[in-house]
């Protein structure tokens, strides 16, 4: 019933390889600039035999333009033609279910068996914007497992008898719509899967015998514990007969090792600036060259650095290979995180040069 296992890795790559996209521009660039590079970094990943690419959602974030998946996904469905397209992910809390299943049915009828719906339980923000976003007084992330059923039972319009939207909504584009018009199930829905940084998703998505993704650019640390949580949890489902897991890394790949540094040194400062309170902004690394740091600054940067594997094409693919060896992990993800929106596109390149990945 699903075609994640059929996934086939290229090149001298351990494992499939994806690319997860936040469509990052730093001081300087325009949004426009950063998308513009995201759609060519998404040709540039069809063209070399990446499985995935996927666009993640953030919100009040002056150094990422990916706000809305859906709608980046949609350009990207008529730019690509190997490439799973997904979200990683779709807040949860952020939607009510049956939007999530409307764009993402949309999608898939435009794509058919190209998308990839990842969901998350985190806000993609700070407490004020999740607020703007949802509205004064509407639910969080403590009704995440009572969305995540209703999204389901939109996804394949199987509301139980008794339900108040039985026969009442339907997610349309989607099999209900196929029902109503006198076709039997001719729409699958998206591949699913659960994202998470810790072990409460990770727990989840194995008993719900869902893939599990996790977000090792934010804590490498839970990695391995993480995927245990997953493996430990696992039943059997119509969807996976066995655990099925991806792990995305923080990466930067330059000509040199020097350049690379530099590059990540913008990208340790905005999340500097986040764990401070401040707006995620991402200066350049000239700016930067003179900036009065103090010491818990450097060590908050240093903190986050460390969470990246930077340096030469080689080094970053010889870094990912040990993240894969360590976690055991099925599928690989890198989300490129630098200043330039150039240079991204550039350090997928060489990464995939190190995995010898050819031209499709």
């Amino acid at each position: 019933m699903n075609n994640i296992s059929t996934i086939k890795k290229q090149g001298n790559a351990p494992v499939p390889l994806s690319i997860l996209d936040w469509a990052t521009t730093g001081k300087g660039f325009s949004a426009i600039e950063g998308i513009e590079k995201s759609i060519e970094m998404a040709k540039l990943a069809d063209r070399r035999g990446f499985a995935r690419y996927w666009v993640a959602e953030h919100h009040s974030m002056p150094a990422v333009s990916t706000s809305s998946p859906a709608v980046m996904l949609a350009r990207l469905v008529g730019e690509t033609k190997h490439l799973r397209l997904g979200a990683g992910g779709m807040m949860l809390p952020n939607f009510p279910p049956l939007v999530i299943a409307e764009q993402f049915g949309m999608l898939e009828a435009m794509a058919p068996g190209r998308i990839d719906l990842g969901i998350g339980r985190a806000p993609g923000t700070d407490g004020f914007t999740a607020t703007a976003i949802r509205g004064m007084g509407s639910p969080g992330a403590e009704n995440y497992m009572q969305q995540l059923e209703e999204l389901f039972h939109f996804l394949d319009n199987d509301f139980p008898e008794g339900h108040p939207y039985k026969n009442k909504v339907w997610a349309v584009p989607g099999p209900g719509q196929d029902a109503q018009n006198g076709i039997e199930r001719s729409m699958e829905r998206p591949a699913v899967w659960l994202l998470g940084s810790s072990g409460h998703s990770a727990k989840i998505a194995g008993k719900l015998g869902l893939p599990f993704a996790f977000a090792a650019q934010l804590s490498p640390e839970n990695l391995e514990g993480a995927f245990a949580v997953y493996r430990d949890n696992f039943q059997p489902s119509e969807i996976l007969d066995k655990p099925h897991t991806l792990a995305c890394f923080a990466v930067f790949a330059a000509d040199t090792q020097e350049e690379a540094l530099l590059e990540t040194e913008s990208y340790a400062h905005s999340m500097m600036r986040m764990m401070k309170g401040q707006s995620y902004v991402m200066p350049s690394p000239s700016e930067l060259a003179s900036f009065p740091y103090t010491q818990q600054d450097r060590y908050l940067m240093e903190s986050w650095r460390s969470k990246m594997i930077y340096g030469t094409g080689q080094m970053v693919a010889d870094g990912l290979n040990r993240g894969q060896q360590v976690s055991g992990a099925d599928e690989l993800m890198l989300v490129n995180l630098g200043h330039s929106p150039e240079k991204m596109v550039h350090s997928a390149k060489l990464i995939a040069d190190a995995y010898q990945m050819p031209e499709l």
